[in-house]
């Protein structure tokens, strides 16, 4: 195992639950607020995951008031404090880009049963 191998192993995370795309998660970010810090909540679709080992990320989707907002978060940075499984979603494709376009029951996923 190389120098770049062991640095890497040293920062990724140990408890990593299991999700897909097309699931949909909510995951707890650390903010800090002057001297404070809390988490605020983040609940939509997995819409993407790239990469793979200490630089994978997620990109995660929802409509707020109407409007889609689209976050992508780093899976292993030390500012999440968790990522839950609301529900799996059952899709047929790696990304699901095509939700940008679709609002209302067109943009519902199916259940994984």
């Amino acid at each position: 195992m190389g120098l770049i191998e062991q640095i890497e192993a040293e920062g990724m995370k140990e408890n990593v639950p299991q999700f897909n795309v097309g699931d949909t998660v909510k995951v707890g970010y650390r903010i800090i607020e002057g001297g404070k810090e809390r988490i605020q909540n983040f609940e939509g679709v997995v819409i993407a995951k790239k990469n793979g080992g200490i630089r994978e990320s997620f990109t995660v989707r929802r409509l707020s008031f109407g409007v889609g907002v689209e976050r992508c978060f780093p899976l292993h940075s030390p500012k999440i404090a968790y990522v839950n499984v609301v529900r799996a979603g059952k899709v047929r494709r790696a990304k699901l880009y095509y939700l940008r376009g679709l609002t209302g029951k067109a943009a519902k996923i199916k259940e994984k049963k």
